[in-house]
């Protein structure tokens, strides 16, 4: 189905037919997701680990549950924004777990960036309950998923996508529909193992210009036009300079994803060595008190290098 039928569809809907609508998770992008939930008029009800972030919401018309079950149990549709594997096991299949809870007609989704083992696992305990599931794993971070432009990497059947889309619509920029349970995850694995290789070089590549006699705005100006360029080398080139770290995406979380995407590679044969390197880098970043930062905060690790190196 085009993105010009999912409009349609979503902008057909009244707020009485509305599906009501479970969310899972309120971090960095749940919290955008969950806003541009109830601007659009989706009853909606939230949990979250820490419960502060919850009660945020109240004003503006979310329902707070106390646990995920509580959350899901009237819900239609029922998403899941965590950060990692164990988080969204706990969420799904935990002590009072969502997925238990759910109606007959109700539909998992979950978006979150998790391992090809655990969706694969979540897949099959879903259908055992007789339920539908959908992987819709993001593109975008912080800004995106405030404003509505986040891209979808949907794996699901055809049937569940089209339940589905209208909910999805009110948070996207793009819906691309790649194919059975599973698809979605690979190819977010694929874009956050790209992504995370570009960060990591460029990291090295600025505090190299750093150490030189090189004008340094002309450089990167050049970098950012010319072949090298791209969005995440210019995003990149500003947070790194600048030196503030504002989390869009944060670094922790980079370095669980090298992780999830070196183990679906070598799943298919593939040696993901450059993974690995940038796994080695957002690590280090990590193990010296950055995790909660923004990945950018990565360029650090190489600049204490060279002032130990210096220091030396």
């Amino acid at each position: 189905m085009p993105d010009d039928a999912y409009t349609r569809a979503g902008d057909a809907m009244t707020l009485s037919t509305k599906p009501s609508v479970a969310l899972l998770g309120l971090g960095t992008m749940g919290h955008g997701m969950a806003l541009n939930l109830l601007n659009s008029g989706f009853p909606l009800t939230v949990w979250n680990r820490t419960p502060g972030k919850a009660e945020r919401l109240t004003n503006l018309g979310a329902a707070v549950a106390r646990t995920p079950a509580e959350a899901a149990g009237g819900a239609a549709v029922v998403l899941a924004m965590v950060s990692d594997d164990v988080a969204s096991r706990a969420a799904w299949l935990g002590q009072d777990g969502a997925l238990a809870a759910m109606r007959g007609d109700a539909v998992a989704v979950e978006c979150s960036t998790l391992s090809t083992d655990w969706i694969r696992e979540l897949n099959e305990a879903v259908a055992r309950r007789g339920l539908r599931m959908a992987e819709a794993p993001v593109t975008g971070s912080r800004v995106q998923a405030e404003s509505a432009q986040l891209n979808f990497l949907v794996g699901a059947n055809e049937e569940t996508l089209a339940t589905i889309s209208p909910v999805l619509h009110c948070m996207s920029k793009q819906i691309l529909h790649l194919g059975p349970v599973g698809s979605g995850g690979q190819l977010k694995l694929i874009n956050n193992f790209l992504c995370a290789v570009q960060v990591a070089s460029f990291a090295e590549a600025l505090a190299w210009m750093e150490r030189t006699d090189l004008r340094l705005d002309t450089a990167i100006e050049f970098l950012k036009s010319g072949a090298p360029g791209s969005g995440i080398l210019s995003a990149m080139s500003e947070r790194m300079t600048a030196r503030t770290y504002e989390v869009n995406f944060l670094l922790h979380l980079m370095a669980k994803d090298q992780r999830y995407a070196k183990a679906a590679a070598a799943q298919l044969g593939v040696d993901a060595s450059m993974a690995s390197a940038a796994q080695s880098l957002f690590q280090q970043a990590e193990d010296q008190g950055l995790g909660e930062k923004d990945m950018s905060a990565v360029v650090e690790v190489v600049r204490r290098a060279h002032k130990n190196l210096v220091g030396n």
